[in-house]
């Protein structure tokens, strides 16, 4: 008797485990699309200069506006003047690196959907019940902005 003790123990511990992944296993894994790293700067210009000796190239964004996006192969870097408040990650759900458009892809709405089923809490929430362009915020654990931002319409499924 004294041995089945433990050996219940651990088998309610088993599937106590079992059950939490069983949990997290009904929320079907995220996938965030293309992925920029968004830089508060102070001078567009220079910061241009100095990426592209980097051999990043402009791919969007207009100097005169105070944006940028620069790409080197699958790395982007967008450069924001005055635009927004630090650094930030921006993942572009429904677009290539290439900036081309996915046929199929986890639209933003069900991104956050999932986001708050795992309790992130989300900024900025969209309308679900929209399917054009949309974005929302989350903030990790050290206050560092995360950009949820899909600038094409929801796919056709």
């Amino acid at each position: 008797m004294k041995l089945l003790a433990p050996i219940a123990f651990v088998c309610g511990l088993a599937a106590m485990a079992l059950a939490t992944n069983l949990e997290d296993a009904k929320t079907p894994p995220m996938k965030l699309g293309s992925f920029t790293v968004c830089l508060a700067v102070k001078d567009i210009e220079a910061s241009k200069a100095f990426y592209e000796k980097l051999d990043f190239q402009q791919v969007s964004g207009d100097v005169k506006k105070r944006w940028l996006v620069l790409q080197n192969g699958t790395t982007k870097i967008g450069l924001f003047q005055g635009l927004i408040p630090k650094n930030s990650l921006t993942f572009n759900p429904g677009s290539t690196p290439e900036r081309e458009t996915l046929k199929d892809f986890q639209d933003v709405r069900e991104l956050q959907h999932l986001l708050k089923i795992r309790g992130v809490a989300v900024k900025n929430a969209v309308d679900e019940t929209t399917d054009g362009p949309a974005g929302f915020e989350i903030t990790d654990p050290d206050g560092n902005p995360i950009l949820i931002d899909q600038y094409v319409s929801k796919p056709k499924r």
